[in-house]
C-alpha cells in the first residue's frame, strides 16, 4: 500500500480508511483465482500465493502483531510484563511456533478453496464472501480503535485514536461492517452468515482478553485480532463448503 506521511490532518481520518486496504487484498485474491484457472494450476499452487497475498500487501504488520501477542500471552506473565513483550522487538519461541501453525491452517484454507469453487465451471460465491470478509476485519478493527479503552498512554494505536474523529470514524467503521457482512450474507447465504456471526463473537473475545490480560487493547492486539479473523472466515467457509 502506498505511504503516506502522519501530519495531524492526515491522521484524523486515515483509519477511516483502513477497510479499503482490505478491499485492494480482496481483489488481488479474485485475480489470482482467475490467473491460476486460467493455467489450470494446483490447488496447492493457488493456495501458496493466495496465503501470500494479504501478508504481502499490509506489509506483514498484521502478522507482527499478531506473533508478538502470542508471545506476550504465553508467558503468563503479569499485565506489565507482558505489555513489555509487545513491545519487545525480538520474536520468541512460541511466535514462530504459533505464526507457522497459522500459516500452515491458512494455506491449507486457502487450497480448500480452491477446491471449493472448482476450476472449471464451479461458484466463486465462496470466494467472494471470504474476501469481503477482509473489509469485514478492518472494519470490526477500527470500530475497536474507538470503542475500547488503550492499554497505554503513548504508542501508535494510542496515536491513532487520540487524533481520529471520533464520530465519523464510528459512523465509517458500521457503514464497512454493514456493507461487507450484507455481501458475505449475500454470496455465501448461511454460510456467510455464520462466517459474520463467528467474526462478531471473535470482536467480543477480543474485548474481553484486551480487558483481562493488558488493560486495553494495543496495535499488536490489534493485528492479532486482525489475523484471527481473516483465519476465522476462511476456516468457517471452507469447513461449512465442504459440508454441503
Amino acid at each position: 500500500m502506498p505511504q503516506v506521511e502522519w501530519t495531524e490532518k492526515s491522521m484524523k481520518y486515515a483509519i477511516c480508511f483502513f477497510p479499503v486496504v482490505g478491499i485492494f487484498t480482496g481483489g488481488f485474491e479474485i485475480l489470482w483465482v482467475f490467473l491460476a484457472g486460467l493455467l489450470h494450476l494446483p490447488a496447492l499452487i493457488y493456495g501458496a500465493v493466495a496465503c501470500a497475498i494479504p501478508i504481502l500487501v499490509s506489509g506483514a504488520i498484521h502478522m507482527d502483531g499478531f506473533c508478538d501477542t502470542v508471545d506476550a500471552l504465553s508467558s503468563h506473565q503479569s499485565k506489565e510484563r507482558m505489555l513489555e513483550i509487545l513491545k519487545d522487538s525480538h520474536a520468541g519461541a512460541f511466535a514462530i511456533i504459533f505464526g507457522a501453525l497459522y500459516l500452515i491452517v491458512y494455506f491449507a484454507s486457502w487450497s480448500g478453496i480452491a477446491t471449493i469453487i472448482e476450476w472449471h465451471g464451479g461458484s466463486w460465491n465462496i470466494l467472494f464472501a471470504v474476501c469481503f470478509g477482509f473489509i469485514l476485519s478492518r472494519g470490526l478493527s477500527g470500530l475497536a480503535l474507538n470503542l475500547f479503552r488503550g492499554a497505554r498512554s503513548r504508542g501508535m494505536l494510542q496515536g491513532f485514536k487520540d487524533a481520529a474523529d471520533k464520530k465519523m470514524l464510528t459512523i465509517t467503521m458500521l457503514i464497512y461492517i454493514v456493507v461487507a457482512a450484507f455481501f458475505m450474507i449475500f454470496f455465501a447465504g448461511w454460510i456467510g452468515a455464520v462466517m459474520v456471526a463467528a467474526n462478531g463473537l471473535l470482536f467480543l473475545y477480543y474485548r474481553l482478553l484486551s480487558y483481562r490480560k493488558f488493560g486495553g487493547i494495543t496495535g499488536d492486539l490489534a493485528g492479532w485480532f486482525l489475523q484471527l479473523s481473516e483465519l476465522t472466515t476462511i476456516v468457517a467457509a471452507v469447513l461449512l463448503g465442504f459440508v454441503l
